[in-house]
């Protein structure tokens, strides 16, 4: 085959050098674009290392309880019935028959107003009789003083002797008994008649009446009873092993079924120096105001002693107590951020979960109830809407 022609070596010639430039510049285009991108990266790197991103905690209303301030009260629960303070059985004195009765069961009664009337025909019969024997004794007192001025005359004219005299001075004698004892039953017989009409003792509400009009009664017979609502006692038995820690004065407070959340308060006045009967108990006696009348009596009540109290104090639950390195403390929330906060404590009721903080902790405050792993002093925290609106009770 023949060799080429110099035009067309020529033509190839300038072709290489041609390719190697271009490939050589499609290379350091893409070197470029390389070193361009790891630049940006190595640049988005640098910016995350110095703005770390930060993570806030966020606190459920359950996590957190907003402190207080309110008395811490170490109580002793106790139940018993109420009784009035003052209550009357009314009887009667003499026998009689029923003639009228005035008041019934419920309504309200006055000291000395009448319940009652009894017959007084008998009654009124006897003291005629009692008259009848006093008038007679006057008159023999007076025949005896009569009979005594004559031999006190003949003594002294000597036309008697000395027993004569004697005898007739002891006649009047006798008679001056007999007049005192029949206007002493003269008098009983007037009180029988004052006692026929029944008058109430004290003031109060009659809770029984015994008697109808027409019954016959007799002496010590019950006829009515009655109640003064205005002061009740609590009558409520505490094991003899709490009684050390019961005290004259201290405040009980109580309910009753029916009342709804109506409390009621009283003070223990008594304490029996005895155990009751078959039990380990002793019984303790609690006055009680009811001005309203709204107890009744035999009406049960549930409530407690208050054996301690503190003064108005903050009160943390106990459930948000921490010890670290011996020391009591609590997290709180201040600026959304968790600080530890030594506290220190007084009066504790486990009962209530409750503890008196007497330095460390002011009212207002928020603080954590629950443990959550990773929130220590320091952490940043976000308050749900409604943390922080729990109150500790």
């Amino acid at each position: 085959m023949a060799n080429s022609s110099p035009s067309s070596r020529s033509r190839i010639g300038w072709r290489k050098p041609l390719a190697l430039l271009l490939v050589i510049a499609l290379a350091g285009g893409g070197w470029f674009a390389l070193h361009a991108r790891n630049s940006d990266a190595r640049q988005a790197d640098n910016g995350k290392a110095t703005t770390p991103k930060t993570h806030a905690f966020e606190l459920a209303a359950a996590d957190v309880a907003l402190i207080d301030a309110r008395e811490l009260r170490i109580t002793l629960p106790l139940s018993g019935s109420l009784m009035p303070l003052v209550q009357a059985t009314v009887k009667s004195k003499v026998a009689a028959e029923v003639r009228a009765t005035l008041v019934r069961e419920g309504m309200q009664v006055k000291r000395g107003q009448v319940m009652a009337q009894l017959d007084t025909a008998d009654l009124q019969a006897r003291y005629a009789t009692q008259q009848g024997t006093l008038d007679e004794a006057k008159a023999k007192l007076a025949l005896a003083n009569k009979n005594h001025d004559i031999n006190q005359m003949l003594l002294k004219q000597k036309y008697i002797s000395q027993n004569a005299f004697d005898t007739a001075h002891n006649s009047v004698e006798v008679a001056e008994a007999s007049v005192k004892s029949a206007t002493s039953q003269l008098e009983i017989a007037q009180r029988a008649i004052n006692d026929a009409t029944i008058h109430a003792p004290i003031d109060g509400i009659v809770s029984k009446r015994e008697i109808q009009q027409g019954d016959k009664v007799s002496p010590d017979s019950p006829l009515f009873s009655i109640m003064d609502l205005s002061q009740m006692t609590l009558e409520a038995q505490v094991p003899a092993s709490e009684i050390p820690r019961v005290k004259l004065g201290q405040e009980v407070t109580f309910a009753v079924d029916g009342f709804q959340e109506r409390r009621f308060s009283g003070t223990v006045t008594r304490i029996n120096p005895a155990t009751e009967a078959g039990s380990r108990a002793i019984k303790v006696y609690i006055a009680v105001a009811n001005s309203d009348g709204a107890l009744k009596g035999g009406m049960f009540a549930k409530g407690a002693i208050t054996l301690q109290k503190s003064a108005l104090r903050p009160l943390l639950p106990l459930a948000a107590l921490r010890h670290e390195n011996g020391v009591d403390l609590v997290y709180t929330v201040q600026n959304n951020l968790i600080v530890a906060q030594p506290v220190t404590l007084g009066l504790r009721n486990d009962d209530e979960n409750l503890a008196e903080v007497t330095s460390g902790l002011a009212p207002g405050a928020q603080v954590i109830v629950v443990r959550l792993d990773g929130v220590k002093p320091g952490s940043a925290v976000k308050l749900a809407e409604s943390a922080g609106a729990k109150r500790n009770s």
